[in-house]
């Protein structure tokens, strides 16, 4: 495994460990102030949504002020749904790196995402790409696209479980 590999995967478990802890400060930290993030909803049984300005999504924020705004909510108790946060475990496997002529990284991996509230486990899957640029010894997230591939959502989707 090159040295490279690691280090990111080593980003990928360290944003994963942060969400578990609920440590949102430390969390956001992780992305870029214009980072995008987006869950597209899928069209049909093999398509989804490409465009979010265009098409529908379960969750689009088009900067880093749509997840801090969450944050707020989930600080403040103003997330009825997410009151009170369950607890989570994410998982991450099959990192793929790709070098992009910008400088910056698209990097692809499967995630699990296992939760509890109420006394009821679920779970969340999927694939994600994310774009991620140089910030000196790490990386900060430019993009983050979930491709949640859970036919039936049983609960309330939120970011913490992506």
């Amino acid at each position: 495994m090159s040295q490279r590999q690691h280090a990111i995967e080593q980003f990928l478990y360290l944003k994963a460990e942060l969400c578990d802890a609920q440590d949102w400060d430390a969390y956001l930290d992780l992305f870029d102030e214009d980072s995008e993030f987006h869950v597209p909803q899928w069209d049909s049984e093999h398509e989804y949504t490409t465009d979010p300005k265009r098409g529908m999504s379960l969750i689009y924020y088009r900067n880093r002020s749509g997840l801090e705004d969450r944050v707020f909510r989930l600080r403040t108790g103003k997330s009825a749904a997410s009151t009170p946060l369950p607890r989570t475990l994410h998982q991450i496997s099959n990192v793929h790196i790709d070098e992009r002529p910008d400088g910056q990284l698209e990097v692809k991996a499967n995630w699990t995402t296992f939760y509890s509230r109420h006394g009821v486990a679920e779970h969340f899957f999927g694939r994600v790409t994310y774009r991620l640029r140089p910030a000196g010894e790490s990386w900060k997230i430019v993009r983050k696209h979930v491709l949640l591939l859970n036919d039936t959502i049983n609960a309330v989707l939120d970011f913490y479980h992506l």
